[in-house]
């Protein structure tokens, strides 16, 4: 399989865990030894949120907040990089092409930010649209996809499975700003529906869930 792995930043940056970005590292060397196609997409977590802020009282614009905050995610995605060795292409994904081309030399993909005005969740999403994913695995910082935010009300449900037209009535932002912290970006689900991407939402805390998710094990939210 080709599969799109979005690492949240909320999981290994917020604070930054380098015993879970070397889990991940190496449960994702494995995925890619049994012979899947491996794309990482990762986050800039509350450092990126701090980024924006800083940029914020600086009375810079949306855009300028969001180059911020891609720098930072690249800053995340350049270390997992590192950490893959040769397995991983020579330097972190800036476009689609970079993906595209990195796949096809049979190396791992790892990309943070793309552009202004998309979240890393579209940008993991514009991935799986231009290399043909099989499927998308984000690891978050819940145990799947709600009913309404598990964070603020305690009778909050776990949906098992779900299509991506119920999704979008269950996510509370509709559109992009700068740093939009929810399960899953709004314009992720519109591209992943057109496409009919598979998304199975994971708790990211523990990386053998991604394991599970690509194994078709019962674990976390599948949209499709």
């Amino acid at each position: 399989m080709r599969i799109v792995f979005r690492i949240g930043g909320s999981v290994v940056a917020s604070p930054i865990n380098t015993e879970l970005m070397s889990r991940y590292v190496e449960l994702l060397k494995s995925v890619k030894q049994q012979g899947h196609e491996v794309a990482v997409v990762v986050g800039g977590g509350t450092l990126a949120r701090e980024f924006i802020n800083i940029a914020k009282n600086l009375g810079l614009g949306m855009q300028a907040q969001d180059e911020i905050a891609i720098s930072v995610s690249r800053l995340f995605a350049q270390l997992f990089l590192k950490k893959f060795g040769d397995l991983a292409c020579s330097k972190v994904a800036v476009t689609l092409e970079d993906a595209a081309e990195c796949l096809a030399e049979g190396k791992v993909v790892v990309m943070g930010g793309l552009k202004p005005g998309i979240t890393t969740d579209t940008v993991a999403a514009l991935v799986a649209e231009r290399v043909g994913a099989d499927l998308l695995v984000k690891g978050t910082d819940q145990d799947g996809i709600y009913d309404k935010d598990p964070r603020k009300f305690a009778d909050a449900v776990k949906l098992d499975h779900l299509s991506f037209d119920h999704l979008q009535n269950v996510l509370s932002e509709t559109v992009h700003k700068a740093g939009i912290h929810q399960i899953i970006d709004p314009e992720a689900v519109k591209v992943l529906k057109h496409k009919r991407v598979k998304l199975i939402v994971v708790n990211g805390f523990t990386p053998e869930n991604t394991m599970a998710a690509v194994n078709g094990e019962k674990v976390g939210t599948t949209v499709e």
